[in-house]
């Protein structure tokens, strides 16, 4: 039989071992309100100051904020080192979406609607308030498991879904990425980027409701130390609104 005392310091060791494996469990990542996206060049002299804004919008949990470096000012003097020419054609994409036809560095497209000056924080805080519409998180929802090398991704339409079709892709990042530049416009500077996109992978369609997806984790980080979810809408085959979007452990 036990006595009170004994009872009592058990109890004591049960609740101290539950909260040691409550603080291993991985926290979730908080649902985020908006997907920020750099268009950056390693040649442009006006990127800097958008780099270190991106660095800390990285830095908010509920925003994702990524960096996708173009190739089109490696003529310059210095060719971007983490340049990707899908970059550049996702970014012309989103130009030929929203029919203004701009594309220019630093560029910030928001949600995958509004475009705006990327070291103009005023400018983003006023896109990211336009295109959530007073929402506090994207309108699905999407999470993700990893589980035996394997990604499961689960998306969910929520009461403020309206659209039902999208695309899901997968980008490898890398966390941060400094860089030294020895030419062009920007010689001399060293500059470290934050969530340097390194790919882009389609997984999938979407097409309402609830469904999973799998990935292998070694496609989704593909070389990078993490990776980010999108579902995004498209328009014509080019890039649209942004619905949903997570990221993965470590980012």
């Amino acid at each position: 039989m036990f006595d009170s005392r004994t009872m009592a310091s058990r109890l004591t060791l049960t609740l101290a071992a539950l909260g040691l494996a409550a603080h291993l469990q991985p926290a979730l990542a908080d649902p985020p309100r908006a997907v920020v996206e750099l268009f950056t060049s390693q040649g442009c002299s006006s990127c800097p100051p958008a780099d270190e804004l991106l660095v800390e919008y990285s830095r908010q949990p509920d925003i994702i904020a990524l960096s996708l470096p173009v190739n089109y000012w490696d003529y310059l003097g210095w060719k971007d080192t983490l340049a990707h020419v899908a970059f550049t054609e996702r970014q012309k994409a989103y130009a030929h979406s929203r029919k203004d036809r701009q594309v220019f560095t630093p560029q910030m497209i928001v949600n995958g609607k509004k475009s705006c000056i990327g070291s103009d924080r005023e400018q983003i805080e006023k896109a990211i308030q336009y295109t959530t519409k007073g929402r506090k998180t994207l309108p699905v929802n999407v999470t993700l498991d990893e589980q035996n090398g394997t990604v499961t991704i689960a998306v969910e339409e929520t009461p403020d879904t309206t659209q039902r079709a999208a695309e899901l892709w997968v980008l490898p990042v890398l966390k941060a990425k400094t860089v030294p530049i020895e030419r062009g416009e920007n010689r001399g500077k060293t500059i470290t980027y934050a969530n340097v996109v390194r790919g882009l992978t389609r997984i999938g369609e979407w097409l309402g409701g609830s469904a999973r997806f799998e990935v292998p984790l070694e496609t989704a980080r593909s070389g990078g130390d993490g990776y980010v979810v999108l579902l995004q809408s498209t328009d014509a085959a080019r890039p649209g609104i942004i619905l949903g979007a997570a990221k993965g452990p470590g980012l």
